[in-house]
């Protein structure tokens, strides 16, 4: 049973015969380069403390190595004619490396930057993280080719501004592309120690093209919303009423475990930290929810629930990371027949700060309650709040019945 324990707290590693394996399936989209789909190799110890460094160590590299393939094998005009290709039949990451070779006399390529980018500013980030990096960075390359840092253009910014705006995205994707490619090529740069200017920074697009604004839940229909999950009573619908009366993310409640809920205080609280299986979208983020009206009850529901598994929602963190899209597919469409059009789960957080307001919560308490970020040097001295004066606000929040005035 102790060996048992030990190798679920250590990430893709398995005992055979007292000694540690590491094991970690090939992404599906690279099976196409290895002869089984699952790479396993013995990390040589007995001893947890080395099996986990090594575990890492070797996981990182791999995710190094895929994002190299990933990129590498991006179409890109005019292939065939450089030097040095190797034949049909050679591997794409082999191929990746003979190309940056040819480029290496004009300084470092955009597939040098991203490795670099991803090695330094990677650690401890969520798969997101690297996989818009990744993207963002083949999109690039489509379009421009893999070319040394130096000898991007302005006219290769345009063509990337145009090609994303052509396919349709909002302009709130486009920025987001642009952020990820403007912080790897200054990065890079910086790095490297180049002096070049970033031909990436400074391109205007229109931000509000295809944004449509997040709608809040009326109160009425939070209420209603609220009475069908008490009555349903499972899992699911613990985790809508968990999140109507705290505001936090889905991700963030989709990836608690049951001891972040804490039923056994003063003040019953949820606390929302860091994961190695979910990440936090802010440093502000992480944070102490007092538990109050429906969200308790969830709490207690959720506690009480499936003693053979240490997370609250067990069905959403099956895997390495948790599924927080499957559970926002699955619950925006249960929802979206309680609430008016255009809101969704997320709803529930915009909902929580218009409650807030209803009460006269001060910005900075609110802030807190919510993880938002506060301006202002002074904001960041102290602990904040203590618990007891935000489960005062909190307490107020759910008992309020009355109209709610939810223009934006």
């Amino acid at each position: 049973m102790q060996t048992k324990l030990l190798t679920n707290r250590i990430p893709y590693t398995f005992i055979r015969g007292g000694y540690y394996y590491f094991s970690r399936r090939v992404p599906a989209d690279l099976q196409c380069h290895y002869r089984y789909p699952r790479v396993v190799q013995g990390l040589h110890t007995s001893s947890p403390q080395k099996a986990r460094v090594q575990a890492n160590l070797e996981a990182a590299k791999l995710d190094a190595y895929w994002s190299r393939m990933r990129l590498a094998q991006s179409d890109v005009l005019g292939l065939a004619l450089v030097k040095g290709l190797p034949v049909s039949g050679t591997s794409i990451e082999d191929s990746s490396l003979n190309t940056a070779s040819e480029a290496s006399d004009d300084g470092p390529t955009l597939l040098d930057a991203v490795q670099v980018y991803l090695d330094q500013k990677g650690k401890g980030r969520p798969k997101s993280f690297r996989l818009a990096a990744e993207r963002v960075c083949r999109y690039v390359i489509k379009l421009s080719g893999n070319k040394p840092l130096t000898k991007y253009n302005r006219s290769d910014a345009l063509m990337l501004r145009d090609w994303l705006v052509d396919r349709g995205l909002t302009g709130s994707s486009v920025t987001r592309n642009f952020s990820y490619v403007k912080a790897i090529i200054n990065f890079a740069l910086s790095e490297f120690a180049l002096d070049a200017r970033n031909p990436f920074i400074g391109v205007y697009h229109d931000r509000t093209a295809g944004v449509s604004t997040r709608k809040p839940i009326p109160v009425a229909d939070i209420f209603k919303v609220q009475g069908k999950c008490r009555t349903i009573d499972d899992d699911m619908r613990w985790l809508v009423a968990l999140i109507s009366d705290t505001g936090m993310r889905l991700a963030e409640g989709a990836g608690l475990l049951k001891t972040d809920l804490r039923l056994d205080t003063d003040i019953p609280c949820v606390r929302i930290q860091k994961h190695t299986w979910r990440n936090l979208k802010t440093a502000s983020s992480e944070r102490i929810i007092p538990l109050c009206g429906q969200a308790l009850w969830a709490a207690e529901r959720i506690v009480g629930s499936d003693p053979t598994s240490q997370f609250a929602f067990p069905r959403y963190n099956q895997e390495e990371t948790t599924k927080a899209n499957s559970a926002s597919a699955a619950l925006n469409k249960w929802l979206k027949q309680y609430v008016p059009i255009g809101c969704t789960m997320h709803s529930f957080r915009h909902s929580m700060r218009d409650r807030l307001r209803s009460v006269q919560c001060p910005s900075d308490i609110a802030d807190q309650l919510g993880g938002w970020t506060t301006d202002g040097v002074g904001q960041g001295y102290g602990s904040g709040y203590p618990l007891d004066v935000l489960q005062e606000w909190m307490e107020k929040v759910v008992n309020e019945n009355g109209p709610l005035s939810l223009q934006k």
